[in-house]
């Protein structure tokens, strides 16, 4: 399996049909574990489609914050489906070959939205950051407009999507004359280059030099910008003013967490510590890379007040519409029942 039929492109270049992704080998029941990732890929599109639902269908939430929030939803539904499905086919159907383009399509969905993710996170820091009550008090709707956040936004889809095309572009001038056994829970990066048998140092230096930049770079604006909100908190007279700000930054400080946590912590050990094994490395970064986009539209979006208002209505609305469609179904049946 570890060899299979390949095939010499026109440059010269060796590209096999495609590869096997063999991670979770050693772990005992591990169809278990992919039965809860299919539970939480439903809850993820299920939370994030209301979630942007709600506030497109609700003119008076089209502002910089709830923009934030659909970006980040967007995203969440986007790596989700980029991964888990994959990893379902995987591990759970045990088909796991993976066709070179298709390896190159995951690939570049995958590291779009992961630097997108930490950069949706850094957004809503910079929201928080300029809300009313805690730094910007008067500037706050001249800072942060509708405006101004369609162009961050706008800036860090293209920035994060030239960025992976760049890298998964230059996948296809390696030579694969090796392995073809990807030992990881997707079609991933560094663990498909390092199959390569020709020179792959500008991929070993772009993957880490963009690893830093993207996760730490948004990271170190986040604790920044949280500087400046306590400094600003903690110069209020009011203790009931104080602890509503800092009640506003909580369930982003989760969602913060949550995503960066396990991935330095994975990171830090695996890479100065040594002491992580390969497959406990691969099982904790899927989670790292799959959770989060479960938990941000529960946590966060759905607990402000604005979308939980309108997304219970929501939901109401099609309770309605689908108990209206069911008597009129019935009432339909029994007529002809009757007629018969």
């Amino acid at each position: 399996m570890s060899y299979i039929g390949t095939f010499r492109n026109r440059s010269g270049l060796i590209h096999p049909p495609g590869f096997f992704v063999i991670g979770f080998e050693t772990f005992p029941l591990i169809s278990i574990f992919f039965i809860f990732l299919a539970f939480v890929y439903i809850v993820t599109v299920l939370f994030n489609v209301l979630v942007i639902s709600v506030i497109a269908l609700n003119h008076c939430l089209h502002t910089p914050k709830f923009l934030a929030i659909v970006n980040l939803a967007t995203i969440d539904l986007v790596l989700s489906t980029s991964t888990i499905p994959s990893m379902i086919k995987v591990f759970l159907v045990r088909d796991n070959f993976i066709s070179f383009n298709l390896c190159l399509v995951q690939m570049f969905f995958y590291y779009a939205f992961l630097p997108l993710e930490s950069l949706a996170l850094a957004l809503l820091a910079y929201d928080r950051m300029v809300a009313i009550s805690i730094c910007f008090p008067l500037r706050q709707t001249s800072i942060n407009t509708l405006h101004s956040m369609s162009s961050i936004v706008g800036l860090t889809w293209t920035y994060t999507l030239g960025l992976s095309a760049f890298s998964t572009a230059i996948i296809t001038r390696l030579s694969f004359c090796k392995s073809v056994r990807v030992f990881s829970y997707v079609c991933d990066y560094a663990p498909v280059f390092r199959l390569a048998c020709n020179d792959y140092s500008l991929h070993w230096s772009l993957a880490s030099n963009c690893s830093v930049i993207n996760l730490l770079g948004p990271f170190t604006f986040i604790i920044l910008s949280y500087i400046s909100i306590l400094v600003t908190v903690f110069r209020m007279k009011s203790v009931s003013s104080r602890i509503k700000a800092l009640a506003t930054c909580v369930e982003h400080l989760i969602l913060v967490a949550v995503f960066y946590v396990p991935i330095f912590s994975i990171f830090l050990i695996g890479l100065y510590l040594r002491l992580i094994d390969p497959d406990q490395r691969v099982l904790s970064l899927s989670l790292a890379s799959c959770i989060p986009p479960c938990i941000n539209p529960i946590v966060y979006s759905l607990k402000t007040k604005e979308i939980n208002v309108r997304a219970l209505a929501l939901v109401r609305r099609i309770k309605i519409g689908i108990a209206q469609s069911t008597r009129t179904v019935l009432q339909k049946v029994r007529q002809q029942e009757s007629v018969s």
